[in-house]
């Protein structure tokens, strides 16, 4: 008798977890991202058949394929039943139960993170004596466990208050070697201590977890809701494209080629030119106005928190196929506005007769100089969270997180020389291209970002805490 197949889909751009999960030629997946594509190709080759589709609540960080995945299979999907869900779905309460073949889902009902929220205990029926996973969504996180602000109806502390007998009357009641498999794993934003492992027991959390080690709710709520990070802005627009199903990713047509002129003459308008370029190449020469955001790193989080999600979008990149993935990256997060791309690139802009514009880029030990050299007339502004910048900092530096860069630019002074830093260039950039959209001239960025300055060891006095 085989043993349940668990599958696991990390998609780094949103560090986003989903699963697919089998028994008997017939599948469950649980939080499907929105190109659902891959579940299906990966049921085709294993010859299973999608019957089931389980979201642990309605995600506010992405926007879910479940609505596009039931029509293309048949399935049926379950959510939790206070989601106020609008297309059709099993309503799932504490103790609802779902099994195939060898597969048997416990339903928990664990509000906090959301007040819908909830896990699905799977016991494998071939070894049937204790639980062998749970997938917990947001509720518990390898290190972490969900923000708990994410509701219009309860404030973060009876979220979290909520959040806490969740986890101690229900999830830390299963035995210590089951496995817990989340939603998210490090750089999410659902969180702000998650580890890198994909997954995890419930026994290593009870001893690890810097939540589950509060030793009373009331600890508990502090650690979770003191200096809360912001919530950005188009998580409850997420929330309700889930509650609401969001079209198939088929319908979004492919960008078309724009003119430069006509491309300025959108970005006169209000449309937003985003360069999806290598920082390096952005750095060297880019259309005057244009947003960096690099397709290497977390594109799609960072593209929905600073732009949001109405904007007309016009792409810079360096080839077809970039292209069409930073427009599926962007849909992921709910931006669907992204129509048009810049013919020929910067070659294109070139052609047109325009300039370019540059941001100087400065060496750990240029920054060493400037220090000396040209001390009153140069800031450095750090965008990096307050947990990073709690572990060592520039002196005398300005901090500023990236989320809230676009809101406070006039914290800077524009006769200084900004140089701009974040751990290792990738934030950097995009503050860079902030600053200059914003009319600040004078600025540079730091290459290789607080990594760099660190190794190079050119701070005369001990890293300022």
């Amino acid at each position: 008798m085989e043993p349940v197949l668990i599958e696991q889909f990390f998609l780094g751009c949103l560090a986003h977890a989903s699963y697919l999960v089998a028994s008997d030629g017939i599948a469950a997946v649980i939080d499907p991202q929105r190109d659902v594509d891959i579940y299906i190709d990966y049921a085709n080759e294993k010859n299973l058949k999608i019957e089931h589709i389980i979201e642990t609540h309605l995600h506010a960080d992405f926007v879910s394929g479940h609505h596009e995945l039931a029509e293309r299979t048949g399935a049926r999907i379950y959510l939790g039943q206070d989601a106020g869900a609008t297309f059709p779905h099993v309503a799932i309460k504490d103790g609802d139960t779902l099994q195939f073949g060898n597969a048997r889902f416990d339903f928990l009902h664990t509000p906090g993170h959301t007040v819908e929220s909830a896990c699905a205990v799977l016991t494998d029926l071939a070894a049937p004596s204790a639980p062998r996973a749970v997938f917990t969504g947001d509720t518990l996180f390898v290190g972490d466990v969900g923000r708990p602000d994410l509701s219009g109806d309860h404030t973060p502390q009876e979220l979290a208050a909520m959040l806490y007998h969740s986890l101690h009357d229900k999830l830390l009641k299963l035995p210590d070697e089951t496995e817990i498999f989340p939603a998210h794993g490090a750089g999410s934003l659902c969180g702000r201590q998650m580890g890198s492992e994909r997954s995890s027991t419930i026994g290593k959390q009870r001893r690890t977890n810097y939540a589950l080690l509060a030793r009373s709710e009331e600890e508990f709520i502090h650690l979770l809701t003191d200096s809360l990070p912001p919530r950005p802005e188009y998580f409850g627009r997420d929330v309700e494209l889930n509650r609401q199903g969001a079209s198939s990713l088929d319908q979004l047509a492919a960008p078309k080629p724009l003119s430069a002129p006509e491309v300025l003459r959108l970005q006169s308008e209000g449309a937003i030119v985003l360069d999806t370029r290598p920082a390096m190449e952005y750095a060297v020469a880019h259309v005057p106005g244009s947003l960096h955001i690099a397709l290497s790193g977390q594109y799609a989080s960072w593209a929905a928190r600073i732009l949001g999600l109405d904007k007309r979008i016009i792409l810079v990149g360096e080839d077809a196929d970039q292209l069409r993935e930073s427009q599926l990256r962007l849909a992921r997060v709910g931006i669907e506005h992204v129509d048009a791309y810049l013919e020929g690139g910067i070659t294109g802009w070139l052609k047109g007769g325009y300039e370019l514009d540059y941001i100087p880029q400065v060496s750990a030990q240029e920054l060493a100089d400037l220090q000396d050299q040209e001390k009153d007339h140069i800031a450095i502004l750090d965008v990096r969270e307050p947990g990073e910048v709690a572990l060592g900092a520039l002196e005398n530096s300005i901090r500023i997180p990236l989320g809230q860069l676009a809101d406070r630019t006039s914290e800077l002074d524009p006769t200084k020389l900004i140089v701009v830093h974040c751990k290792g260039g990738y934030r950097s950039s995009i503050a860079s291209s902030i600053l200059r959209r914003a009319g600040l001239r004078e600025i540079a960025d730091l290459t290789g970002g607080f990594d760099a300055w660190s190794a190079a060891e050119l701070q005369k006095t001990p890293l300022a805490q």
